[in-house]
């Protein structure tokens, strides 16, 4: 079997090294520049590769592709495949056909990151061989081929379920469905939620359905979705089947047929609203795996969060700065600023997702100091703001609104850096961009304001 890869980065280079120890012959290609690390896997593995263009002739005779999911479908050579009736699929559907392992898996437009680093650390500290996949971690197809677990916990994003057909997974968590992406779905957001529901794709009525009971977009999606699968619905307050809720003794419920348990609010390492919802998925997929109370009430209470999503940067004369870069959609800023209190100067701006600033609208008239713009063009932030009296400061880039925040904010304020936007108009990464953001807060301690 000839087997092509699309994509020299984590996922693409996993599935290479699995389809070589699979007896495959193998080729990967990357219309870009590959990784020095990733590289060196490749040419150690013994497979050949290309980087700076596609060669056709050797793609378009593949019996099979796996695609990188950061390629959209609407790519040429995606487009010459299809054209040729050849399957395409994605690494997360290849590397589950050849193991037998649980599978955790989670997908949402906010939150999911820190729900599958949760639910890992749960498992992890519970004794179970458990491996961590998807958006973190190792590559599936990695771990499969080289370390095998007998549980995954996989983060998957709406890219990564386009191309996911036969896979099953055991336990299925939709945190939540905003407007996000809409760029590469044509700009209609029933598109979106249509990826986002293909993670409900083959469940039995063994496996689990975890969801947020209260999301609009979820429960009319249910209207026309059915699943076999057993449904765990949680939210804040008790509501007819929530299987997670907050009781009036302000404790966490975990209720599932073979499973009670419970735990006060206070004692959740996680703070706000979204954490709350994070810590009952988290939880729900805990007790359903028959992992002991002690071991998830442990966890639940000693997790260290996220690097990237409302994490602590520093106090500098009595100004606190939060980096919350991951939020890369307005859905996942209304949550962090859900969480701040009055006299907040919020960070926006990147690459626009095609995003709907009224979500916010009202949380910033509660709560915003001022709006430092960050940004290659933020005329669409400025015309929004402005015209409700809101202070706007043009920026293009992490020195000048950083340099705006420290003149802006004074002691008792929040500076809080959550774009609502892609990162990739300044920055490689939402990554980069808050590392650089805690670089220059760091510098302002060390100059001395």
């Amino acid at each position: 079997m000839r087997l092509v890869i699309l994509g020299g980065g984590e996922s693409g280079v996993g599935a290479a090294i699995l389809g070589k120890k699979l007896g495959m012959d193998v080729f990967l290609s990357d219309s870009g520049s590959i990784a020095p690390k990733y590289e060196e896997m490749l040419e150690q593995n013994g497979i050949p590769f290309e980087s700076g263009s596609h060669t056709e002739a050797l793609i378009i005779n593949a019996d099979e592709v796996v695609k990188s999911p950061g390629i959209p479908p609407t790519a040429p050579i995606v487009k010459k495949i299809v054209s040729k009736n050849i399957p395409v699929i994605s690494e997360i559907e290849f590397a589950g056909r050849y193991t037998d392992a649980k599978m955790v898996c989670i997908t949402g437009s906010n939150g999911k990151t820190t729900t599958t680093l949760l639910t890992y650390h749960i498992l992890k500290n519970a004794g179970l061989n458990v491996g961590l996949a998807g958006n973190v971690g190792q590559s599936l197809a990695l771990q499969v081929a080289n370390d095998k677990h007998d549980v995954y916990v996989i983060e998957l994003s709406s890219f990564q379920l386009e191309n996911m057909y036969r896979f099953h997974a055991n336990i299925a968590v939709i945190m939540n469905i905003t407007p996000d992406h809409l760029d590469r779905y044509d700009y209609k957001f029933q598109n979106y939620v249509d990826a986002k529901f293909r993670i409900l794709q083959n469940l039995t009525g063994d496996d689990a359905f975890i969801f947020w009971e209260d999301d609009p977009v979820i429960k009319a999606q249910l209207e026309h979705v059915a699943t076999e699968a057993r449904i765990f619905p949680f939210s804040e307050h008790q509501e007819e089947g929530s299987a997670s809720y907050i009781d009036a003794d302000d404790r966490l419920i975990l209720d599932t047929p073979d499973e009670k348990m419970s735990m006060p609010r206070a004692d959740l390492a996680l703070n706000g609203l979204h954490n709350l919802f994070n810590s009952m998925a988290a939880g729900l997929s805990a007790c359903l795996l028959d992992i002991r109370k002690d071991d998830i009430r442990r966890s639940l209470s000693d997790f260290e969060g996220v690097e990237h999503r409302l994490e602590y940067v520093d106090t500098i004369d009595g100004v606190r700065y939060i980096n919350d870069s991951k939020a890369t959609n307005v859905n996942s800023c209304w949550y962090a600023l859900e969480s701040m209190g009055p006299n907040t100067v919020l960070i926006l701006g990147g690459k626009d997702k095609g995003n709907d600033y009224s979500e916010i609208a009202s949380l910033v008239d509660e709560k915003v100091k001022a709006i430092v713009a960050m940004g290659k063009d933020n005329a669409k932030i400025v015309d929004f703001f402005a015209p409700r009296g809101v202070k706007v400061i043009d920026t293009h880039s992490i020195d000048e609104a950083v340099a705006a925040c420290r003149d802006i904010a004074t002691d008792g304020d929040t500076v809080l850096l959550s774009p609502c936007c892609a990162s990739f108009d300044l920055f490689k990464s939402y990554e980069d961009r808050g590392r650089q953001f805690k670089d220059r807060v760091r510098a302002l301690r060390s100059a001395g304001k």
